[in-house]
């Protein structure tokens, strides 16, 4: 609905610009700055998965205690050094798993599983161009990584997490086709682009508070290291890490 306002009102705005041009009010690159002022806007609203402009998501609980941690792009050998320092403060996270990594690793994907840790849908590919994709290729990215995660570990996953947080027009049709529930983060570590863990872990806790759903990665080296001073630091701050599934109260599995 949204999406259909923004569209019908970005609509009379590029007709009376072209009425405005035919009849000598002003020049056609008028209606060019209005065309990129579209799709900026579209570019935006769709790379801000908070936004909830597209689609509906799930990004923190807050008025609620506690912390929850999220893991994407695995499962990866450096997840099993994450499960041990999680193992190791008793936490419980929610991973959201590329199809293509579990084939590669099932035994660490049903290792994620096996010590208490929830898993979602990350798709299939996990491509560069996904918000490029169209509407039959996002169901398919999504179905095929729900089709491995039940044949490696008999899971039917309700959760989605979309690759890069791109959310769509085309984005939020796949996901209301295949049912998920989208989940989002209100906590951005940027450990994906960024190498030094100080600078990771002062991002993370800079204006962390009860509720909060941080985003890490769980196939970078440095986040082991992020993760174990966060964890040290959630101690200290008498913040307790509960699994998200259980924080936002959302069904994980159906």
């Amino acid at each position: 609905m949204k999406y259909k306002i923004l569209r019908i009102i970005f609509s009379f705005i590029l007709l009376g610009s072209v009425l405005g041009a035919l009849n000598g009010y002003w020049s056609g690159w008028f209606i060019l700055l209005v065309a990129v002022i579209y799709v900026s806007t579209i570019l935006i609203l769709s790379t801000n998965i908070r936004l909830n402009f597209f689609q509906n998501s799930i990004h923190s609980a807050m008025g609620r205690e506690g912390i929850g941690l999220s893991f994407d792009d695995g499962p990866h050998p450096n997840t099993l050094k994450i499960l041990d320092i999680l193992d190791e403060f008793e936490v419980k996270a929610l991973f959201f798993c590329i199809g293509k990594n579990i084939a590669e690793h099932p035994e660490i994907y049903r290792e994620i599983i096996k010590r208490g840790h929830v898993v979602g849908n990350h798709t299939f590919s996990h491509s560069r161009k996904f918000g490029f994709l169209s509407t039959r290729a996002i169901i398919s990215e999504i179905q095929q990584c729900d089709h491995i995660a039940t044949e490696v570990a008999g899971l039917k996953t309700n959760l989605f997490r979309p690759p890069f947080g791109v959310i769509n027009p085309k984005v939020s049709r796949a996901i209301t086709a295949t049912g998920h529930i989208t989940v989002g983060w209100s906590v951005r570590s940027y450990d994906a682009i960024t190498s030094s863990p100080d600078k990771i872990f002062q991002r993370i806790t800079k204006d962390l508070k009860a509720g909060d759903l941080i985003l890490l990665h769980d196939n970078i080296p440095q986040s082991a290291k992020v993760l174990e001073q966060l964890l040290v630091f959630l101690k200290q701050k008498n913040l307790t890490a509960i699994r998200p599934d259980h924080l936002l109260d959302i069904d994980a599995y159906s």
